[in-house]
């Protein structure tokens, strides 16, 4: 696919995530708006799967580690073809399989349940050990928060991955400067992550985004890379496409009512 093609892709992903939270009436809209093209990139151009074989062991895994943007996961895994559209709209129901985070062996191509933040790094050099000791040649993707590297936890993981040269992991940060309430540097001050990553040996590469071409190179980059892992800090704009949303932490949890959703489909157009 070409980028158009996918940047395409990325803008109905971000209707297919207003209409979800609106309809659920509760939801994580602004980091989830964010990373829609970082998500896009992976499952159509970075991920070695098969929607019609989600459980082939060679598969590439992803590991979302902050599970509350997990509407826009589901929205890519729905258009990738792992199930139906029309589930979309059955967001945080009861009994729906589409839970406000995202919960193993509920929903094909969901690798781990995710909620409490800081630890899906872990989880994800895990199998990035297992897969060496394995002797296989799958790789191990996961998207964090920069919210949550103030979880002590996930730094254990940045240590370990090191330790380990686990050049088959790469780790995506949204570095999007937001959390629950208020902007990351007020809340706990993180620059500079670039400075804080390559202090812990990591190959580190800082990209658009929202550039999905950029976002795909890195990757790339980071495939020729044997001696360690790579994180790639992704600058975003939580809430991205929806001006009233944009760069306010205040829509980081709040589900839009109905005209505001409204409001967002039409600048989404």
């Amino acid at each position: 696919m070409t980028a158009q093609e996918l940047t395409k892709i990325a803008k109905e992903i971000r209707k297919d995530i207003i209409r979800m939270i609106n309809k659920a009436g509760s939801g994580h809209p602004a980091g989830s708006l964010g990373v829609a093209e970082i998500l896009v990139a992976l499952y159509y151009a970075i991920l070695n799967h098969d929607p019609k074989e989600p459980d082939w062991y060679e598969r590439d895994r992803f590991i979302l580690s902050n599970g509350h943007v997990c509407p826009a996961h589901y929205a890519v895994l729905s258009s990738a073809g792992y199930f139906d559209r029309k589930e979309l709209l059955t967001l945080r129901k009861l009994g729906s399989k589409l839970q406000g985070h995202p919960l193993r062996g509920n929903l094909l191509g969901i690798e781990t349940t995710s909620g409490p933040l800081g630890e899906g790094l872990g989880q994800a050099v895990g199998m990035a050990l297992a897969s060496r000791m394995d002797g296989k040649h799958f790789r191990i993707y996961c998207l964090t928060s920069d919210g949550e590297h103030d979880c002590g936890s996930h730094w254990e993981a940045v240590l370990l991955a090191a330790k380990y040269k686990l050049a088959n992991l790469t780790l995506f940060v949204d570095r999007n400067n937001i959390q629950i309430d208020g902007k990351t540097e007020n809340v706990l001050p993180l620059d500079s992550l670039f400075d804080k990553y390559m202090a812990f040996n990591w190959n580190v590469k800082e990209v658009d985004g929202h550039d999905i071409v950029a976002i795909v190179n890195a990757v790339k980059e980071a495939k020729g890379v044997y001696d360690k892992p790579t994180v790639i800090i992704c600058k975003t704009t939580p809430g991205k496409g929806v001006s009233f949303m944009e760069d306010r932490f205040e829509w980081h949890g709040k589900a839009p009512n109905d005209e505001e959703a409204r409001l967002a489909l039409e600048e989404l157009k």
